[in-house]
C-alpha cells in the first residue's frame, strides 16, 4: 500500500529504514564481537579485523558493489597515510572493505559519544580530532603519530574534514601531510568514485550502484620538512584530484566525476 501510494520514492525510503536498521543491527553485534575480542589483545588490531568485515556486509546488504585498482602499487608488510576524498558515509565502508590493512581513523570527536560504535572505536585505538579547536587538533597529529609507533597500523585521514555538499572536492586540511612528514610513513592519494550519488548529506535515499576506490602512487615525505606541509598538501590534492579524472576517463557512464 506504501510503495502504491508514494511510488518511486516509498521504495526508496523503505530501502533506507532496511538500510539503516541493518547497520544498527550489525553494528551492535560487530561491535560487540570486536569488544570482546579486544579484551585479550589490546592493540586494536581485532576492531580492524572486525570492521572489514561489517563493510563488507553493510555494502552487500545495501546492494553495493565495489572495485579498486592500484593496489600493485602498495607494500602489504608497509605502514601508510592514506588519504581519500570524502564524498558520502559509504566511503568509509569502501575503505575498510577495500584496502587489506589494519587501518585506524583520524575521526571527529563527536563519535566517541556513540554506544557500541565509539566504544568498539576507542579500543581499536582510532584517533578522535576536535575540527573547531587547532590546538587540539595539532595535539591529535602528535597522538596519532605515538600510537602509530607503538602499535604499527596505517591510518586513513579525510583531508576535507567532513563529506562534500555537492560532489566537488573541497580544500584539504594539512594534517594527513604533517602526520606524515613527522611519522616518515608514505602518503597514499586515493579517489573514492561514485559513491555520492549512493546516499547524500541529508538524503532518506539510498541508490545501490557499484563505487570504486583508486589508489595511487606513494608519496615519499622524508625529503620534506614541516615548513613545507603547505606545498605536501597541495600536491596531494592535486594526485587525488589526477586519480579521479583517471578513473572518470575510464568510465564515461559515471554520475560522479
Amino acid at each position: 500500500m506504501f510503495t502504491t501510494v508514494y511510488g518511486h520514492r516509498g521504495h526508496r525510503l523503505i530501502r533506507f529504514i532496511w538500510v539503516l536498521f541493518n547497520i544498527i543491527i550489525w553494528t551492535l553485534i560487530w561491535a560487540s564481537i570486536g569488544i570482546v575480542l579486544s579484551l585479550f589483545d589490546w592493540s586494536g588490531r581485532p576492531i580492524a579485523w572486525v570492521a572489514k568485515r561489517w563493510s563488507r556486509i553493510l555494502l552487500y546488504i545495501s546492494g553495493i558493489t565495489y572495485s579498486i585498482n592500484g593496489l600493485e602499487h602498495l607494500n602489504p608488510d608497509q605502514q601508510y597515510v592514506f588519504i581519500a576524498n570524502h564524498e558520502s558515509a559509504f566511503d568509509i565502508f569502501l575503505v575498510f572493505a577495500a584496502l587489506p590493512y589494519s587501518l585506524v581513523f583520524l575521526a571527529k570527536k563527536e563519535l566517541k559519544k556513540i554506544p557500541f560504535l565509539g566504544w568498539a572505536m576507542i579500543l581499536g585505538r582510532h584517533i578522535f580530532v576536535e575540527r573547531k579547536n587547532h590546538n587540539a587538533a595539532l595535539a591529535s597529529i602528535e597522538l596519532a603519530k605515538k600510537s602509530l609507533q607503538k602499535y604499527p597500523r596505517s591510518i586513513m585521514i579525510f583531508p576535507e574534514g567532513t563529506r562534500s555538499l555537492d560532489g566537488n572536492m573541497k580544500p584539504f586540511k594539512k594534517g594527513g601531510a604533517i602526520l606524515s612528514i613527522q611519522t616518515g610513513l608514505p602518503l597514499v592519494p586515493m579517489a573514492i568514485c561514485d559513491t555520492f550519488d549512493v546516499v547524500k548529506k541529508g538524503s532518506f535515499s539510498i541508490i545501490p550502484k557499484p563505487i570504486h576506490l583508486e589508489i595511487g602512487h606513494p608519496i615519499d615525505t622524508s625529503k620534506y620538512s614541516f615548513e613545507e606541509r603547505n606545498r605536501v598538501t597541495e600536491l596531494l590534492r592535486n594526485k587525488v584530484v589526477n586519480l579521479k579524472s583517471t578513473w572518470a576517463a575510464r568510465e564515461p557512464n559515471s554520475t560522479n566525476i
